[in-house]
């Protein structure tokens, strides 16, 4: 994380530089975009540090919802600077301008491969930890390598076609809010479920019945509710036991079956296991009483 926001820092003042000196504000625009990266990245670090505290007396669900609280600003901020970026670009394109330099090209070609590597990174540490903020901060990365690639085409086009086509890199610029105002609302999205304790995906859930229904005396599930706080999972489960078993056999076949969710893979943090009866299957023919008159 902290790799990430170095480098951020380093491209935002690269761009910044480069987009003032060879008179790209697609380079200013998306060097802006950079400076929040370095934002985002130290939220999305302070959502996980938060989140990773332990349950305590006020807190006794811990503070996992930190890291999707956290994932929705950056996605916010995100948005924010597409609107902002969006503004800056009509006002380029309608006001009269020199086309960018040469070297402006060279610069973007840096950014992009960095951008990229650094996507790529945070993704799959992001997808190996389960972690939403992770993922958020990563696609943070890659509209920051779209920008980028927008950037480049658009200075291309003004450099290729020369006069009347100055602003081709402020078009650009717009096609990339297009594309950041995309990701972040889909990040958005993702991250307010999370907060609002959607439920965890169906692999997951399927995952808990094979564990559940391998403990022996457990004869079906009643209900299942998982949903996930941060990096971990809370689940609440019904099991069914045979009605006659007594209240002692039935307590044991509970604390089983949170054993083997806890020491499952799934990262679950604590399992609430309530039991139910499950009355037997056997059918007693009914004898009908004759009532007809002899």
């Amino acid at each position: 994380m902290a790799l990430g926001v170095i480098a951020s820092a380093l491209l935002a003042t690269t761009k910044i530089a480069a987009g003032i000196v060879g008179n790209s504000f697609a380079l200013v625009a998306d060097g802006v975009e950079s400076v929040l990266d370095i934002f985002s990245g130290l939220l999305i670090w302070g959502g996980l540090r938060v989140s990773a505290i332990p349950q305590t007396e006020r807190y006794p669900y811990g503070l996992g919802k930190a890291e999707p609280l956290a994932s929705l600003v950056v996605s916010t901020v995100l948005l924010m600077a597409a609107v902002g970026i969006a503004v800056g670009a009509v006002q380029e394109i309608v006001t009269p301008h020199q086309g960018p330099a040469v070297f402006t090209l060279v610069v973007l070609v840096g950014v992009v491969a960095t951008k990229e590597a650094m996507f790529r990174m945070l993704s799959a540490k992001g997808e190996a930890i389960g972690s939403q903020a992770l993922q958020v901060d990563a696609w943070h990365h890659r509209s920051d390598a779209l920008t980028s690639l927008a950037a480049f085409v658009g200075i291309s086009v003004a450099l290729i076609f020369g006069e009347g086509f100055e602003s081709a890199d402020d078009w650009a610029a717009l096609v990339a809010c297009a594309v950041i105002s995309y990701n972040g609302i889909r990040l958005f999205r993702a991250s307010l479920k999370e907060v609002l304790d959607v439920a965890a995906p169906g692999e997951i859930r399927d995952r808990i019945r094979d564990v559940t229904e391998s403990v022996p005396g457990v004869e079906g599930i009643d209900l299942l509710r998982v949903r996930r706080s941060g990096l971990v999972l809370w689940v609440d489960i019904h099991v069914e036991v045979d009605a006659e078993l007594s209240v002692r056999e039935g307590h044991e076949i509970a604390h089983l079956v949170k054993d083997r969710l806890m020491d499952s893979d799934l990262r679950i943090l604590d399992a609430l296991v309530h039991i139910e009866p499950r009355p037997h299957l056997e059918q007693h023919a009914r004898v009908e009483p004759d009532t007809r008159k002899a």
